[in-house]
């Protein structure tokens, strides 16, 4: 089994503070991400700046597309995207749009399950039309009302699709690798890391959680971990 990714969310709206936080945690992770207020108040100049500046690193653009899927996430691929993401929410055929252009430029689209009501049954239907990552992701709001990931997880892991799995929310050192074992590919973490006296080390730690180099609690011990 291929080791898991581990991502890092930049979502400061400074343009310089991005970049020199990119600087400090690229080595230390996969997937360098741009947040979703980031890419809105940033716009695709600082995809362009992190794409020439990290060449090794993949770099995910948190889109959250809602309508005209092809035509809002092109312009991200061809200015050096590896992943866009697409609301799960959306319509079908707005997905579908994502999907064709990543597959257009051998790239990959992530849907995010956030607020879909039947995730199983929209997480069925965007896998089959090619769908290359699920995203698992309690939000910010959802996460101060005391919500996680673990069960979402749980559900579309059991789902056995063949598909990356993406979990974001809340996730620090202490759980990553519960995270890893309940069926996530890749493992997604932001103010764990830039909230960390020391960013560089969060992420290095997170990383070595992710693949492995620290032992698992199981549930019991996940979930201990995650509230405490």
């Amino acid at each position: 089994m291929a080791k898991p990714l581990v991502q890092m969310a930049l979502d400061s709206l400074d343009f310089d503070q991005t970049v020199a936080l990119a600087t400090t945690v690229a080595p230390h992770v996969d997937i360098l991400e741009i947040g979703t207020p980031c890419i809105k108040y940033n716009g695709i100049k600082l995809l362009e700046t992190l794409r020439a500046k990290f060449p090794n690193n993949k770099i995910l653009v948190d889109l959250k597309t809602m309508d005209a899927g092809f035509y809002e996430a092109e312009p991200f691929y061809k200015a050096g995207a590896d992943i866009v993401t697409v609301l799960g929410t959306a319509d079908i055929g707005t997905i579908k749009g994502v999907i064709d252009v990543a597959n257009k430029y051998g790239k990959k689209a992530q849907v995010d399950l956030i607020n879909v009501t039947d995730k199983a049954a929209r997480t069925k239907e965007v896998a089959k039309l090619g769908a290359h990552i699920i995203g698992v992701h309690t939000g910010l709001d959802q996460q101060a009302a005391g919500q996680t990931p673990f069960a979402d997880l749980n559900l579309v892991s059991s789902l056995n699709l063949g598909v990356d799995i993406s979990v974001a929310g809340g996730v620090k050192a202490t759980t990553a690798k519960q995270v890893v074992d309940a069926g996530a590919t890749i493992v997604v973490a932001g103010a764990a890391i830039y909230g960390a006296a020391d960013p560089a080390a969060a992420a290095a730690e997170i990383s070595a959680a992710a693949k492995g180099t620290q032992s698992s609690g199981g549930l019991f011990g996940w979930l201990k971990k995650l509230f405490s």
